[in-house]
């Protein structure tokens, strides 16, 4: 589960056997998750779930989404073609 970047308690990762289109996890806290959201990142930023975030994290989170964009699809594709490629 290779995490992004974390942003005021917010972890943006990805998850191991994800799939397209493009999209990341934003996880609140540490353990067992239990607050999350998902987001798809191509070819646009959407909300797909929401379990438990407050709306100013929603907003936040969406915030650094579009700030990192470039960055989260470079991840992306980095780590899902080393994958493919073991």
């Amino acid at each position: 589960m290779p995490t992004v970047f974390v942003f005021f308690g917010l972890r943006f990762m990805f998850f191991s056997n994800d799939h397209e289109p493009v999209h990341i996890h934003v996880i609140k806290g540490k353990g067992k998750i239990k607050e999350y959201a998902i987001y798809q990142v191509v070819p646009d930023i959407i909300l797909l779930e929401n379990k438990g975030l407050k709306s100013n994290e929603l907003k936040m989170a969406e915030m650094v989404i579009e700030e990192n964009k470039e960055i989260i699809i470079e991840n992306w594709n980095r780590f899902f073609s080393n994958i493919i490629k073991s």
